[in-house]
């Protein structure tokens, strides 16, 4: 049987090889390689966006900066990856990969061997270190067995720059999020808990045939009032009541792409035409944060120092500083990793000092705690472009409101 999901994202694999293709050549790097076995126990996080199928033995995904790519796969997955046109040269074995490997190192001769580990990106450290000691065993008797660097800049720039097919596939899975908060507006009523918000959002998402962001059981995030846990918990049984916030944090997965937006509403107490002054007043800030934030948000500039300009805003207002990054990059899963808009603090370390860069799709997002009313926080979906910043998400500009 034909595997459809293959003719699906075809054209998008296309575009990030000739991407990988392109960066190689700007770091000046001859080869890498991307070494997997059983995706489907242990997947590398680079393969779905290079090759995108599902191998069971060892196998070598060679990228190489003059274009001509080799791939090494056991005999029954070959099939797969002839079908994405990709692979100038596929090679299958039986037996074992190590002298297919071998020998086209040494037709390819590389002075350099990019390889899939890193100490600060969780998405450029895919090779597991059984892997990467069978990988220094095949190649110990040969010229290229110190020849291998760190693929974390190469996978940073391929992840990082968003090709067209991709950035199309993110506006849809926005559209669709958006969609869904305008439900919610209309099935949110005091006296539901959280829990009940919840099932309500997960319920359409099932309906419609999409998945999810980040794992079901926490998505969305649903916060209403002083008395919920601030973070990633599970929705729980606290009750949505009047002159209190409600807050959703909601990502879904549609055509294998994420969304990741908050939104906020105030509900309306009894004889209130709008929020008190203190709700207004921290949605205000926040939003102000974020624009501080994305003025920041420019190509060159470096992930910490996006951070620093909300985070500065937040505390000149009189808040404390918020305990997370500003933003992240989004894209296959909501965290897609590589450059941070974060802090130069130790969890960050690596990432928050990589550059912005055209085609990087951003959230936006941080949040206060307003006493006795619950927390305000806001986030956005972005794109960085060569002329500015561009919404994908209809940016919250106004407060949301729940009425009795």
């Amino acid at each position: 049987m034909i595997n459809q999901s293959i003719f699906d994202n075809k054209k998008l694999v296309q575009e990030k090889v000739a991407q990988a293709t392109q960066i190689l050549n700007e770091l000046d790097v001859d080869l890498w390689l991307t070494f997997v076995r059983e995706t489907t126990l242990s997947p590398d996080p680079t393969l779905e966006l290079i090759a995108d199928v599902d191998v069971t033995w060892e196998s070598a995904f060679i990228l190489c900066r003059d274009g001509a790519h080799v791939s090494i796969v056991g005999r029954f997955d070959r099939e797969n990856v002839e079908q994405l046109g990709v692979y100038p040269q596929i090679i299958s074995y039986d037996q074992g990969i190590a002298k297919h490997l071998r020998s086209v190192l040494a037709e390819k001769n590389p002075r350099t061997i990019a390889l899939n580990y890193s100490e600060n990106d969780v998405a450029a450290d895919g090779l597991s270190h059984g892997l990467f000691l069978s990988l220094q065993s095949y190649l110990a008797d040969t010229l290229y067995a110190n020849r291998s660097i760190s693929a974390e800049k190469l996978i940073a720039a391929l992840r990082g720059r968003k090709s067209p097919e991709e950035i199309a596939r993110i506006r849809t899975a926005v559209l669709t999020t958006e969609a869904l908060f305008d439900e919610v507006e209309q099935f949110a009523k005091p006296g539901m808990t959280q829990r009940q918000i919840a099932e309500f959002v997960r319920g359409r998402i099932d309906e419609m045939g999409l998945g999810y962001a980040w794992p079901k059981p926490f998505n969305p995030i649903v916060t209403c009032g002083p008395d919920s846990p601030v973070g990633h918990a599970a929705a729980g049984d606290v009750v949505l009541e009047k002159g209190h916030t409600l807050h959703l944090d909601l990502g879904i997965k549609q055509n294998d792409y994420c969304s990741d937006i908050q939104r906020m509403w105030y509900v309306l107490d009894d004889g209130e035409t709008e929020a008190p002054a203190d709700v207004q007043r921290a949605f205000n800030v926040v939003y102000g944060a974020i624009k501080a934030g994305e003025s920041m948000l420019t190509p060159g500039t470096p992930g910490w120092q996006v951070d620093e300009a909300a985070r500065d805003f937040i505390v000149d207002n009189g808040y404390p500083e918020y305990m997370h990054a500003f933003g992240h990059l989004l894209g296959r899963v909501a965290h897609d990793g590589a450059t941070v808009l974060g802090p130069r603090w130790e969890r960050y370390a690596g990432i928050c000092e990589l550059p912005v860069e055209v085609g990087n799709i951003f959230t936006l997002e941080l949040h206060v705690k307003v006493p006795n009313r619950g927390i305000m926080s806001l986030e956005e979906d972005v794109l960085v472009t060569e002329y500015g910043v561009e919404y994908l998400s209809n940016a919250q500009t106004a407060l949301r409101y729940i009425k009795s």
